[in-house]
């Protein structure tokens, strides 16, 4: 029923485009006569246009899972401190971003780096079309700065790993059987006051066939912690499905390349000059701190206007 709707919504705009259409060539079969409609056709082809642009848009999100809330996770690459600090920036820029579309976000699990910044983070987003906005931002992403965390203030380069998953479906995408998991709980070791030192409120959450781990210890009860692990653990089951589809696409279509460690997708240049520049559509912006501070749109729509990725869908 939620497809049936979605697409009836999309056949309405396009139907309504088509009036709009029949409406600017009338009138300008009219304007032929009567020079002063003119500026009536030209503010109706503007109409037009404009909707058409956005339309065209719209097509970018044509994945099958588009539609869905995301699980954005990242990790601090090799590099110590200066990485995990580079964590802890996009973690504000991820979040920064969802703000400013009115996205809701949650912190699912943060591991706190040991001087500063943040080893890995996971994180929610909730909204129309998270993950298909999202998806632009999957792979590795570089700084280049005058490191804080040094007396010479040297150049640093440094990474983080960013995933994101579309949200799974409980017993739609994946099943979990209580018989395929383990949990385990213990002392978390994040902030929170006395309550969760003394307590065994974190909980970690093996899958038997797979082999995944994942751990909740932010939530001050047991409870939630688990419900947090549960829908970690379901969303890497559903990756691991769609990887396994892809992989058979590629035994048909050739091989393709991985979003890995050695597959920078965007640079971000604090030093010698200032620059944040997207190595998939080569486009760049000269504001890096506005970037930093959310402003991802730009990169996010030459990504999907590109069409990258969709060759594997």
């Amino acid at each position: 029923m939620k497809q049936l709707v979605d697409t009836r919504k999309i056949v309405d705009k396009w139907r309504n485009l088509e009036k709009s259409l029949n409406d600017a060539s009338e009138l300008l079969t009219l304007a032929v006569e009567d020079n002063s409609l003119l500026t009536g056709v030209q503010t109706e082809i503007d109409q037009v246009s404009s909707l058409l642009e956005q339309m065209e848009f719209e097509m970018a999100f044509s994945g099958r899972y588009d539609d869905r809330n995301a699980i954005l996770a990242i990790h601090a690459g090799a590099g110590g401190t200066e990485s995990q600090d580079w964590t802890d920036m996009l973690l504000r820029m991820f979040l920064r971003w969802a703000e400013k579309r009115s996205y809701k976000t949650e912190i699912l699990d943060l591991s706190p780096g040991e001087e500063a910044g943040i080893k890995s983070v996971v994180i929610s987003v909730a909204g129309d079309h998270a993950f298909g906005y999202l998806r632009s931002e999957h792979g590795v992403h570089r700084l280049v700065r005058l490191s804080p965390f040094n007396a010479d203030h040297a150049r640093h380069t440094s990474f983080a790993l960013v995933e994101v998953i579309p949200e799974a479906q409980t017993n739609v995408d994946v099943t979990v059987l209580p018989e395929d998991i383990k949990i385990e709980v213990y002392r978390s070791s994040g902030p929170g006051g006395q309550h969760m030192q003394k307590s065994s409120t974190a909980v970690r959450i093996t899958h038997l066939p797979s082999g995944i781990v994942v751990a909740s210890q932010g939530e001050r009860s047991q409870l939630q912690n688990k419900n947090i692990a549960m829908k970690i653990l379901e969303a890497r089951l559903f990756e691991k499905e769609l990887e396994r589809q892809a992989e058979e696409k590629a035994k048909l279509k050739g091989t393709r390349i991985e979003a890995g460690w050695g597959n920078q997708i965007r640079s971000y240049v604090l030093h010698p000059y200032k620059m944040v520049k997207d190595h998939r559509t080569d486009f760049q912006s000269g504001n890096p701190d506005a970037v930093l501070n959310g402003d991802l749109d730009e990169f996010i729509t030459a990504f999907l206007r590109s069409g990258i990725g969709r060759e594997n869908e």
